[in-house]
């Protein structure tokens, strides 16, 4: 995947003073951002209301550049003034002073859905995070990271939608841990490649799966019933999550009941091979997805007919009153 750790030469910590680009420079940036880093942002961009589409682009190009920073620079004490920086150009936004052309961009969107300021820093800290902590002793630890690295994100998209209330938060909490957690569990092997661990060390020892085992990358009777637990957790989060579906406007149906279906066909992925993530990394295939869109898509229509017979019944019941 392509990073934007070779744009710090032009857009880093350099910038200074007020803004360098215009706001319609800045959307355009973001937007040929989010097309040439994230390869379904046809499919998702097709997906949003039109207008919602610069935002999305906008809120993406952060996230991006926060996420890069955090994981690409592979220097922990340079990240971590990277992320300083990156923190910084955040509060100059918010105090519309913004310079880089993601806050440029970005400070738009704040105001137009009053966006708080703290799912942008929750990003940054979990990614700040990642500088020093690669094990994690308990799930509530995991929880808490994923709290600050995944939750965010949708936190942010409900303030989009107009829909971000106590219910609607946690269902999207629920969600996103959910997507974190399946993906972890999808990347065992790869993160341990990196030196990272989010098998917590809790669940290692209730299954009886040691420190010398993990570190031969051993398949064994305990990893087994581990990973069945693991996965059945994540699954219990993601469809604990779905009434959000219905809580969202039009096409967000879709994208929404979507992303929850991938969450749940990696971890039948994972199933399908035995759990044996060691040996073999499951993955949705785009004729998966392809069937999984389809499904999202016939969803949402279903809902707007049932939707509608409910209207008109209602209707014809109250027109029928004396």
């Amino acid at each position: 995947m392509t990073t934007v750790i070779a744009e710090l030469a032009q857009w880093g910590p350099q910038v200074q003073g007020p803004a360098v680009v215009s706001l319609a420079e800045a959307e355009a940036y973001c937007r040929q951002l989010a097309r040439s880093h994230y390869e379904n942002f046809p499919v998702a961009s097709w997906l949003l209301p039109p207008a919602l589409r610069q935002h999305f682009c906008n809120v993406y190009a952060y996230c991006r550049w926060a996420d890069d920073l955090g994981d690409e620079i592979h220097d922990p004490a340079r990240s971590l003034a990277l992320l300083a920086w990156w923190r910084e150009q955040l509060g100059r936004c918010y105090q519309g002073d913004a310079a880089h052309p993601v806050f440029v961009a970005l400070r738009g969107t704040i105001d137009e859905f009053g966006i708080p300021r703290q799912p942008f820093d929750d990003l940054i800290s979990a990614f700040e995070q990642d500088q020093s902590v690669h094990e994690y002793e308990t799930f509530e630890q995991l929880q808490d990271y994923c709290r600050r690295s995944a939750n965010p994100v949708g936190r942010i998209v409900l303030y989009l939608c107009r829909q971000s209330r106590d219910v609607t938060c946690a269902w999207s909490d629920s969600i996103c841990t959910g997507l974190q957690l399946a993906n972890f569990w999808q990347d065992v092997s790869r993160d341990f490649d990196m030196g990272r661990v989010y098998l917590p060390r809790e669940d290692c020892v209730q299954y009886g799966y040691t420190r010398e085992m993990l570190e031969r990358r051993e398949t064994n009777a305990a990893f087994l019933e581990l990973m069945r637990f693991e996965v059945a957790r994540a699954r219990g989060l993601l469809t604990t999550g779905w009434p959000l579906v219905d809580a969202m406007p039009g096409r967000m149906q879709v994208d929404l009941d979507l992303f929850i279906r991938g969450g749940l066909q990696i971890l039948n992925e994972i199933e399908a091979i035995g759990y044996r993530v060691w040996d073999r990394r499951p993955v949705v295939t785009k004729r998966q997805f392809a069937r999984l869109f389809l499904t999202a898509a016939s969803q949402s229509l279903w809902r707007r007919v049932r939707q509608g017979n409910v209207f008109h019944a209602s209707k014809n019941i109250g027109g029928s009153a004396p």
